[in-house]
C-alpha cells in the first residue's frame, strides 16, 4: 500500500501541483486542508504517514497546527512547506511539531521521500 500523504495549504492550485507531485511518485493524497483547523479534523479521520502543511494560512496557521497535530500523533512526519524557509531555519530549533522546514523553491518531492523513508 503507498504511502498516505496529507496537503494542507489555503491555495487550491499550490494543492493540485502538490498532489500531481506527490502520485507521479507512486504515493497517495489521501486528503487535502484548507486550513490548520480542517488539517486537525482530516488527520484524525484519514491517519496519514506525513504531512505537507502550509505556513500562512487563515483560522489556524501551520505552527499552530504543526504543534497539535504533533499532539494527536506524534510519529507522523510533517513538513512546513513555506516561501519564509529562512527565516525559520535562523532559529536555533524548528517549530514544535515540525519535522522539516521546506522553502517552496526546494524540490518538494525528494523532501516527501526522504522523510517518508523513516516512516
Amino acid at each position: 500500500m503507498p504511502h498516505c500523504v496529507l496537503v494542507v495549504d489555503d491555495n487550491a492550485q499550490l494543492r493540485r501541483i502538490i498532489r500531481t507531485q506527490i502520485e507521479s511518485a507512486g504515493l497517495e493524497v489521501c486528503g487535502e486542508a484548507v486550513d490548520g483547523l480542517d488539517a486537525l479534523e482530516k488527520v484524525r479521520q484519514l491517519k496519514p504517514d506525513l504531512i505537507i502543511l502550509d505556513l500562512s494560512m487563515p483560522r489556524m496557521n501551520g505552527i499552530d497546527a504543526a504543534r497539535e497535530i504533533a499532539r494527536i500523533c506524534p510519529d507522523v512526519p510533517i513538513l512546513l512547506y513555506t516561501m519564509h524557509a529562512d527565516v525559520l531555519r535562523s532559529g536555533r530549533k524548528l517549530p514544535e511539531g515540525v519535522t522539516e522546514v521546506v522553502a517552496k523553491h526546494e524540490n518538494l518531492l525528494a523532501r516527501v521521500l526522504d522523510a517518508l523513508a523513516f516512516v
